[in-house]
């Protein structure tokens, strides 16, 4: 079962009317916000309860977990996305790489007012089934107005957007969208917004 969000099906989805974009409130000191440990360095993630709980929820519990200590990047979209999650990425066969495990559990849409816009963090899903996202998320480098109201925002890069630009710019191999060498996430972590209880 391929995972073609990985080719972004959004043409024959019908996006929902959706109201303008609230602004997220400013961090709270004991919010939790998750941390991504890379060879080019972190990438910090704020999330947005408010619109995807679920989503938010689902992707903590997998921290937590350790799921994603050790996964790599699969995907990049030069100064697109970068795209992660995978559990078969564990592995080094790169013909699995975003085809997802199967009985992985699945989280339900939550589309929202929130638009699809550099540092966006969005849930990636298999094709046009919009409640088949898994642990599988992408990290948007530009704007990306056809995606709104029809992929999960759940968060945002609040630090290490650089890292994100980085990665989003090693060689690939040809022909694909994948990175010629396996960038790995070391870790994925929770702390509090002011640093503590890594």
């Amino acid at each position: 079962m391929l995972f073609s969000l990985f080719a972004f099906a959004c043409s024959s989805t019908t996006s929902p009317t959706v109201e303008a974009p609230k602004v997220p409130p400013p961090l709270s000191p004991d919010e939790e916000v998750a941390v991504l440990d890379t060879d080019f360095g972190n990438i910090k993630i704020r999330f947005y309860t408010d619109v995807a709980p679920k989503h938010v929820e689902n992707f903590k519990k997998l921290a937590r977990e350790g799921f994603y200590d050790g996964l790599a990047f699969h995907r990049i979209i030069p100064n697109g996305i970068i795209q992660g999650g995978d559990p078969t990425t564990r592995g080094n066969n790169r013909a699995l790489w975003g085809r997802g495990e199967p009985g992985q559990p699945t989280v339900p849409a939550e589309f929202s007012a929130r638009p699809f816009v550099r540092g966006t963090v969005g849930a990636a899903r298999k094709g046009n089934d919009i409640n088949s996202a898994t642990s599988q998320f992408f990290l948007c480098l530009e704007e990306h107005p056809s995606w709104n109201g029809s992929y999960t925002v759940f968060g945002e890069v609040i630090q290490g957007l650089n890292t994100v630009q980085i990665i989003s710019n090693l060689p690939l191999e040809d022909g694909t969208e994948q990175p010629r060498d396996k960038v790995v996430i070391k870790r994925v972590y929770l702390e509090r917004a002011d640093g503590a209880g890594k």
